[in-house]
């Protein structure tokens, strides 16, 4: 069976207006062994002033490798989210990412459906959604790199559509990233989906959802850009860990939470649950 490391998604740092460089020693600091890097293309203020963690793919993607190296740290991928539903708007982007990945040492590209077209019908967004992946399948099998498909929207809020996505492509580069969640938030059972893409898993978003926002919005939304920290809210961690304990690859659970005090709560519950 595989291992279980823990990471942490640079999302948490979102909401503390710091670089990406800031982010990474704060995951070192709090004992994480990973990150989870978050890019996007061109220039944009926020990340240029240092108030936003995202990194530009024209930046060298040795910034990433290098502060990561410096603190002592591994990437367990990079979140390059977008609508694979719309070719024009996430095709070269992703498979950019990917490329980036290759270089930057980031195994594992995650991504979704995304938000789609207003106009288009289920069907046509399925055969976008299949030229998307396989034009990026074909970038990232040569690499080694893997896909991680995520619950997040219209299609992949529940088992069987997420399984229509996966199935779109035959592609060895191609696995789930769950995010407990948005599997919860949608009215799933995080466990039994967990169980059901076990085989499949190539990367975890641990992310937790208070008493307080499962009241207000579950069975409404499809998922949530961060969640609270893990050990606050509703997931069971100890069965999450109990199934990913049977996952035949390495998988990385990175924590994706609001802040940094949310993070620091996280690893101490996970650490804990670990080494039962």
């Amino acid at each position: 069976m595989g291992r279980i490391a823990i990471g942490m998604n640079l999302e948490a740092i979102r909401r503390h207006e710091k670089p990406f460089e800031w982010g990474v020693e704060r995951a070192a600091e709090l004992g994480f062994e990973y990150v989870e890097p978050m890019v996007h293309w061109g220039r944009e203020l926020m990340s240029e002033a240092h108030y936003y963690h995202t990194v530009s793919m024209w930046d060298d993607p040795y910034r990433i490798r290098r502060a990561v190296e410096k603190a002592g740290l591994k990437i367990s991928g990079l979140q390059a989210h977008g609508p694979i539903c719309r070719p024009d708007v996430h095709g070269d982007y992703l498979k950019q990412a990917i490329r980036y990945a290759a270089e930057c040492g980031a195994p594992v590209v995650n991504t979704d459906e995304g938000i789609k077209a207003p106009w288009t019908t289920e069907e046509e967004d399925h055969v976008l959604m299949r030229y998307t992946l396989y034009e990026a399948a074909q970038v990232a099998e040569p690499r080694g790199i893997m896909i991680g498909l995520e619950c997040h929207a219209q299609y992949s809020k529940t088992p069987e559509g997420l399984d229509r996505i996966y199935h779109l492509v035959k592609s060895p580069a191609i696995g789930i990233n769950l995010d407990t969640g948005n599997a919860y938030l949608a009215g799933q059972d995080p466990y039994a989906w967990l169980e059901r893409v076990l085989d499949r898993l190539v990367h975890l978003h641990a992310k937790d959802i208070t008493v307080q926002h499962s009241e207000a919005e579950r069975g409404k939304v499809t998922g949530t850009p961060v969640g609270c920290g893990c050990g606050d809210g509703v997931i069971d961690w100890r069965r999450v860990i109990q199934i990913l304990r049977r996952c035949p690859r390495d998988i990385v659970m990175s924590v994706e939470c609001g802040s940094t005090d949310d993070a620091a709560r996280s690893i101490k519950h996970l650490k804990a649950i670990l080494a039962e």
